[in-house]
């Protein structure tokens, strides 16, 4: 009896605690709220949303396009001003995505060391410049790598004179690489893994890299190894001197880069990517593509569905994307599909396709299905 009566007098207590708490906090609500005839606050006031960049692209009439200065196969100025590349043809297919029409892009060149700044501050639309698609990038620099358009990997490039033929060769090397790079710091972690000293030749660009290199300021080259084979095939006669080392030290995978927030035109960029590929395992480069769209009805009307499917006639992707239905057609003709892409701009410099070849040909380019 003495337990329940001490037990009952505790769950009193604890009752009337909470009869008081109760109370105390009507009090403070009666006594915040407003009253009548008092000024009322004002309702918080909802931030105005981002402009959409699909929006802005339609409004201003081209894409803002990020390039390298110099990249040999993804984006060089020619002489009369046109820029030529892999990266560059990307984004005469985001043009013709969006806009209709390749020629409607206005290239950017853009170091390496600011290009997160520069996309950042809404100077371009997107970054098309060979770029390592990396976890601190991503997260760390608030932006999306929607897909690799190139998987690549670093390598070297050395005077044949030196007789260097391995990577473990450079022992005491001076080497030439562009600051604040992935590839800076690849070499750096690969060399001390390795137990190699080497002295770091840290160049404010890559064509100030590439011309120290030249000028015999360091005994070799780093970087992508399509950019250094790019490089070599540029010097005409002279390329007879340098060699290109067989190993790589790093996997490289390369894509265009744009803000987190800018999801719909991330998804076109995507898919623009994926519909070039699925272009090239369909069979179907920009000749065909053009003799679909002109030839007799029949011809369109008989095709498969996954043709069927890029020109518009079944399915909804253009709808889903915001995009004309035969959006992904008119890529492939007026652009190419990503071997056409690949044999215009790649194939000059020597590179084999290798891990660039379709997921059905051994290698690792793929689309999912465009359904």
């Amino acid at each position: 009896m003495m337990m329940a009566g001490t037990f009952d007098m505790r769950a009193l207590r604890r009752a009337a605690r909470g009869l008081l708490g109760t109370a105390l906090g009507v009090a403070a609500l009666l006594a915040a709220a407003p009253r009548p005839g008092s000024a009322q606050p004002a309702p918080p006031t909802a931030s105005a949303p981002a402009p959409d960049a699909v929006d802005a692209i339609r409004a201003r009439g081209h894409v803002l396009c990020g390039v390298a200065p110099a990249a040999p196969g993804f984006a060089v100025q020619g002489a009369r001003g046109a820029w030529q590349g892999l990266d560059a043809d990307f984004c005469r297919g985001i043009a013709s995505a969006i806009l209709g029409d390749p020629a409607r892009v206005r290239f950017v060149p853009i170091p390496a060391a600011d290009r997160f700044a520069r996309l950042r501050a809404g100077e371009v639309d997107l970054l098309a410049r060979n770029t390592t698609w990396t976890l601190e990038r991503e997260a760390g620099e608030g932006v999306i790598f929607p897909a690799t358009t190139y998987y690549d990997g670093q390598g070297f490039l050395v005077r044949r004179e030196r007789g260097v033929t391995r990577v473990q060769q450079l022992e005491g090397a001076t080497i030439c690489v562009e600051g604040g790079t992935t590839s800076e710091q690849q070499l750096v972690e690969h060399m001390t893994r390795a137990g190699l000293r080497i002295n770091l030749a840290r160049a404010p660009s890559g064509e100030a890299a590439r011309a120290a290199f030249l000028a015999q300021q360091c005994d070799a080259l780093t970087g992508d190894s399509t950019g250094l084979a790019g490089f070599m095939a540029q010097q005409g006669s002279r390329a007879s001197r340098f060699a290109l080392l067989f190993e790589v030290i790093s996997k490289e995978p390369l894509g265009p880069v744009l803000r987190q927030e800018d999801l719909r035109l991330s998804r076109i960029a995507r898919w623009t990517h994926f519909v070039m590929l699925t272009a090239e395992e369909m069979g179907l480069d920009s000749t065909v593509v053009e003799q679909l769209r002109t030839g007799p009805a029949q011809n369109l009307a008989a095709a498969s569905q996954d043709v069927q499917r890029l020109f518009g006639r079944q399915g909804r992707s253009g709808e889903m994307l915001g995009l004309d239905p035969d959006w992904g057609a008119r890529v492939i003709r007026q652009v190419g599909n990503y071997r056409e892409i690949w044999e215009r701009n790649i194939g000059p410099l020597g590179v084999e396709r290798g891990m660039n070849l379709l997921w059905n040909q051994g290698g690792l380019q793929f689309s999912p299905p465009i359904r």
